[in-house]
């Protein structure tokens, strides 16, 4: 399968190197019979591994070349059903049970990740867990503690919906085509109860945008068109902080007040 060409449009870098798969697929916990879903499989090389470990499996792949391959390798699985769909539109929630969460694995094209991994997060409710290939700069970000240069609206919002945590690096030799990035592998569980409260996620999205929209500049500035700052000093939020200080919890405090 591997005179497949990556292609640039679809941010296809394919995760070759075998004792980083036998990492992933050891982190992850895998139980027969469990109901998982492969985002981005490529060219099977997670998606083997997969169905050794008796999981049924599900796989999203929006290249048609891709999906003609792994039909024609993966032939004579019944546990294995392939989506030919983009993952950035497609329905989780159609594949999962009410008995059953579906639990998540990819390495995700580096191109989409964020905007895919907010679709991922709205579905958040029918997902046991997420294990995920990402450049590492992105993980360092959804895992980033507030005061540090990394925390931001990934952070945050990413936060509100899960606890995160990384597992391992991934040296950029383990793909084909190499990245010029190093990647890392995390493991999203998404909260059975949020942790903090709010009255609705728009509300937390919007403060939250806002707030990191210019790095630089105080609260007072950055928030001015949502709340005045009467409002922050109500919630013993100093208007002249920057937004990197606030914690999950100042911001859904904010959020409420919308």
């Amino acid at each position: 399968m591997n005179h497949h060409i990556a292609r640039k449009r679809f941010g296809q870098n394919f995760l070759q190197d075998q004792s980083i798969i036998s990492q992933l697929i050891a982190s992850a916990q895998t139980q027969p019979q469990q109901h998982w879903v492969e985002i981005g499989p490529g060219l099977g090389a997670l998606t083997a591994p997969l169905l050794r470990t008796g999981v049924r499996l599900d796989v999203i792949e929006l290249d048609r070349d891709l999906v003609s391959l792994l039909h024609t390798a993966f032939h004579d699985h019944p546990q294995l059903t392939i989506h030919s769909a983009d993952a950035l539109h497609f329905d989780f929630t159609a594949l999962a049970t009410d008995a059953e969460k579906l639990r998540v694995i990819g390495n995700l094209p580096y191109n989409i990740s964020t905007p895919l991994l907010f679709h991922l997060l709205s579905n958040a409710h029918c997902i046991q867990d997420m294990h995920f290939m990402l450049q590492k700069e992105v993980v360092n970000r959804m895992c980033a503690a507030p005061g540090s240069k990394q925390y931001g609206r990934l952070s945050v919002m990413v936060q509100y919906y899960c606890a995160t945590e990384w597992l391992f690096d991934v040296p950029p030799e383990s793909f084909d085509p190499i990245p010029k990035v190093m990647s890392a592998i995390i493991r999203l569980t998404p909260h059975l109860t949020p942790p903090v409260v709010i009255n609705n996620i728009e509300n937390l999205n919007r403060v939250v945008t806002e707030a990191f929209s210019q790095r630089r500049k105080t609260l007072r500035n950055c928030l001015k068109k949502l709340l005045d700052e009467d409002a922050l000093i109500q919630l013993n939020i100093d208007p002249n902080a920057r937004a990197e200080t606030l914690s999950l919890a100042d911001f859904a405090k904010l959020s409420c007040l919308l």
